[in-house]
Formats: structure tokens, sequence, C-alpha cells
């Protein structure tokens, strides 16, 4: 049995199980999780496997990234990412020029979502410079997490608490408190 079949077993099997058939997947640009994250990450992601199927992919920056300028880097990054995505996938790119959401705001999108039959949504951190425009045409949603400047590291853990935060916000459990 696969790791997804076990989660998606486990899902079936436990009471109250609220498991989605739509996959989540957390992308971001940069290095692997760093210790001061990593646990969180971890936690919420785990919490988060009782909702839906999700997986992080870190994408390392091009290896002469280095010597790259700002607008060459993103177009690197944005050419990786697009070749990463099929077409079906649900682009959500994280960008301080998106639209902003409340936490029961972003539940609802989460399970309008769902209930469309989306099968894939991909939530995109980008890299050290940002997101390319390319990218952010391509994207279903364009939304911020916040008006405020956060080490991309953080918003990993961020953005694992809030989309956990919403899935039970869906699920109205006792998690959320606003």
């Amino acid at each position: 049995m696969t790791g997804n079949e076990a989660r998606r077993d486990h899902a079936i099997n436990t009471p109250n199980a609220y498991f989605h058939p739509m996959k989540i997947q957390f992308w971001s640009i940069g290095k692997q999780h760093e210790a001061y994250v990593k646990g969180g990450i971890e936690e919420f992601s785990n919490r988060i496997t009782k909702y839906y199927s999700i997986q992080w992919k870190i994408i390392p920056p091009p290896k002469n990234a280095a010597s790259l300028n700002e607008t060459e880097l993103k177009k690197k990054e944005a050419s990786i990412v697009i070749s990463m995505l099929s077409k079906d996938d649900y682009l959500v790119s994280l960008d301080e020029r998106g639209r902003s959401f409340d936490s029961k705001q972003l539940a609802g999108f989460i399970e309008t979502r769902a209930g469309e039959g989306v099968k894939q949504m991909i939530f995109l951190i980008g890299g050290a410079y940002g997101i390319d425009e390319i990218v952010i045409k391509r994207a279903n949603l364009v939304w911020s997490l916040s008006s405020l400047t956060f080490p991309h590291q953080l918003v990993r853990l961020i953005l694992a608490v809030q989309v956990y935060r919403a899935c039970t916000i869906s699920r109205n459990e006792k998690y959320h408190h606003a």
C-alpha cells in the first residue's frame, strides 16, 4: 500500500474524517525547510491530511542563480514552475498584489474548489524576488497572505497553518476561534 493509499484508507476509516479527493500541493522556490520552521510545517501538514492529501515540493533555485539579475532569475524560476504544471492544476500564486482573504473566506474558497471537482490545487510561494508575470498570468488566483513581508521559510509555516485553519472552519471544528 502506498503512502497516499494508507492516508486515504486511514481517513475513510476514521470517525468524523472529511477527506476530499482534491489534492493540495505546497510549492516553494528555495532551500529545504529550516529547523526553526520544520517541526511546525510537518505538524500542520500532517493535520491537513485528515481533509486532503497534501505534498510539499521544494523547487531549488537555478544552479547559476547568484550570477543572474532579478529579472533573469524570476524568468528562470517561472520556466521551471510552468514546466511542472499540468493544464488542469488549479494554481494559487502567493503575491503581495493578490487578493486578501480572512480565515472564513479562505475556508469557503478551498471548499468551493473541492466541490467544483478541482483535482489538484497548488499553492506557490515564489523565490527571493517573488513570482514572474508569466506565472501570475497562469495562476487561477493570486493571493496575498498579508501586506507584511515575511521570510520565505516562515511563509511556508503560515500557509500550512492557514490551510489547516480553513479546513477546521469548513467542518465547524473547535480549532478556529475568531
